[in-house]
């Protein structure tokens, strides 16, 4: 179990660190030389069957930052007021980070009793602990077991040591199947073994020789030695102070606030979904833009706040908001973090994290509020649900595995009506509707273009699902194929009551019309001169070239004019060839290389970006980098 100190300036807190374990926390001349701490101490106690780490912080006001980054990760709170001064500033801002920070256990020390009278110790201890109870009293941590001692005569120590070894044996639940993260709150190099650094396990496990991604900073680092509870180890897991000696990284490119973790759950995010919680003692309400010092793991960084569901938050309140960050950090599902005015005087609010993978749009609306809704859900299954049950496009598992710091994807609790397609997890019913939609799309297509055998894939996408995960969009494609809801007729989809079957008239005169507007070449003839060569009436040649059209075998470029397959590809070939880099395709590069005239050329041109091989911008048609349409290459 990890247990930090929290206390006031001067209340005795490294002395009866030293008083429980034999260990002075105070390492640095300074901190000896001036009697107070200044930097984050560390001391072991080992007993049978457990042990207990102690984070000694600091006490003075102005190391509060010091404070926050050893204060984060801890189990057990050991809360150290003097007998002599009672409740001072610091208690109640230590003991608003630790409540703030979600920590569900508290040991009170009530130190330095040797300072009162005996005559009237009793009475005093009576006042001190009646202030502690009201102090404590709206906090999680009300009815804390308050121990009265003495570092400097022994007394009371023998028990408060019991009571902490006690709390130890019970067990402190981590949550499973998470991958390893350690929040770094020290770097050192230490002489025949390197770099070195220290800090909390919060999750998962690490073996020596294991493969560790660094964040923020991307480094890549091994394992080669462990330090768990002070004693050397193997391995370390969730709930241990831990140092790690690490190859690949010097000490310089290690720092307070980075996170050692799993390769496969490194991220870094400048924007993060949380549910905050402003301090009752707080005077006045909280609005977005309001800077804070965010301290997140053992970092500090300003950010920016932006309340999400209310345009103000009152004290002892809680809302959802975001938080830009100046800088990026590691932050995942489920973090509990403080935040400090930007003057860094004070604490104001806590914050668990939701979401890393914040929106930078759209952050307010109903669906958005939904999906933090369920990212709210404590129970990891009916999370993953609910969030799937708020994903109409479904959700990318490798990125909601990391959010939630799952070593892979295939760790993820997905419900069963849930369909896996590559890194692509979707309700069946989202999934149903998707394809309802392509057909809806498709069908509304064929009304405004019922000369046209259909869009190709990318077209369609851009028409009915332009958000669509690619390999999603190809699952729900070949489902309806396999269904014969949709039909593939060389590269273009259409629904199957659409593709053209030629009667016997149609097909003698398909033999006839076909080779003229062959031979026609870039000026195939029109309507009225194939109805008198091939001496047949305009309607029914129009009846016909219509037919071909929906079978993708000739395609109207204008009313009456139509162009076979073979030479449609010609010239989106010479198109394509006359494309001119971030220019895009000129009317007049086009005309020149078909020999045709300005007209004819805008008229195929604009053919193009109807059936979506090119777009048109301002003068220019720019080749879609995404169509698979007459040989071009998605």
């Amino acid at each position: 179990m990890i247990i930090g100190t929290a206390g006031h300036i001067d209340h005795g807190k490294t002395t009866l660190v030293r008083a429980l374990t034999g260990v002075d926390t105070d390492r640095l001349p300074e901190e000896k030389r001036r009697g107070i701490s200044i930097e984050l101490g560390y001391a072991y106690l080992h007993a049978p069957g457990v042990s207990l780490g102690f984070v000694d912080v600091p006490g003075h006001e102005r190391l509060l930052h010091t404070m926050l980054a050893g204060a984060t990760g801890i189990d057990h709170a050991l809360l150290v007021v003097a007998a002599d001064d009672g409740v001072m500033p610091q208690t109640r801002e230590h003991l608003a980070v630790v409540a703030l920070l979600g920590v569900q256990e508290a040991t009170v020390a009530i130190t330095k009793i040797d300072r009162i009278d005996a005559a009237t110790r009793a009475a005093r201890l009576a006042e001190v602990q009646a202030d502690i109870a009201a102090l404590l009293a709206p906090t999680p941590l009300a009815h804390s077991p308050m121990l009265a001692v003495s570092a400097t005569t022994g007394d009371g120590i023998d028990a408060l040591r019991e009571r902490l070894l006690d709390a130890a044996r019970r067990e402190h639940a981590h949550e499973d199947g998470l991958a390893f993260r350690l929040a770094v709150d020290r770097a050192f190099t230490l002489s025949g073994v390197g770099t070195v650094v220290t800090g909390t396990v919060f999750s998962g496990s690490v073996r020596i020789g294991d493969e560790l991604g660094v964040v923020p900073s991307g480094h890549t680092v091994r394992v080669r030695g462990i330090h768990a509870q002070n004693q050397k180890a193997e391995s370390a897991h969730a709930g241990q102070r831990c140092a790690l000696a690490l190859a690949g990284v010097t000490k310089d490119q290690m720092h307070r606030g980075d996170w050692a973790c799993a390769p496969a759950i490194a991220l870094t995010t400048d924007r993060i979904d949380v549910r905050l919680t402003l301090w009752p003692d707080e005077q006045k309400p909280m609005r977005s833009g309001t800077t804070v010092h965010a301290h997140l793991g053992a970092s500090d960084v300003m950010a920016s706040l932006a309340l999400l569901d209310r345009d103000a938050l009152a004290p002892g309140e809680t809302a959802l908001a975001q938080l830009v960050l100046k800088d990026g950090v590691g932050a995942w599902h489920g973090d509990r973090g403080v935040l400090r005015d930007a003057s860094a005087t004070r604490t104001v609010a806590g914050v668990r994290v939701l979401d890393p993978f914040a929106p930078v749009r759209y952050r307010r609306t109903p669906e958005r509020l939904r999906t933090l809704a369920a990212w709210s859900i404590d129970d990891r299954p009916s999370r993953v649900a609910a969030l799937l049950h708020n994903a109409p496009l479904g959700l990318d598992t490798g990125r909601l595995a990391r959010a939630l710091s799952l070593a892979n994807d295939a760790a993820l609790p997905l419900p069963g009506d849930a369909v896996r397609v590559a890194h692509t997890a979707i309700a069946r019913s989202h999934l149903d509707a998707l394809e309802a939609q392509i057909a809806a799309r498709l069908a509304d297509f064929h009304r405004a273009a019922p000369d046209e055998v259909g869009p190709d894939a990318r077209r369609l996408k851009r028409l009915a699902g332009p958000r669509t995960d690619d390999a999603l969009w190809r699952h729900a494609l070949d489902a309806l194929v396999t269904r014969g809801a949709l039909v593939r007729s060389g590269t273009w989809l259409h629904l199957p009551d659409h593709a053209a079957r030629l009667d016997e008239a149609e097909h003698k005169l398909a033999q006839k019309l076909l080779p003229r507007l062959a031979d026609g070449g870039f000026d195939p003839p029109w309507v009225r001169d194939l109805a008198k060569d091939c001496a047949a009436s305009e309607p029914m040649v129009r009846q016909t070239l219509a037919s071909l059209a929906r079978r993708g075998e000739a395609f109207q470029v204008v009313k009456d004019l139509y162009y076979p397959l073979a030479t449609v590809e010609r010239l989106a070939a010479i198109a394509r060839d006359c494309l001119d880099g971030p220019e895009g395709l000129q009317a007049s590069s086009f005309r020149d290389a078909t020999g045709l005239g300005r007209k004819r050329a805008i008229q195929l041109l604009e053919f193009f970006d109807r059936v979506g091989l090119t777009r048109r911008v301002k003068d220019a048609h720019l080749l879609r980098p995404d169509t698979s349409l007459f040989g071009a290459r998605p």
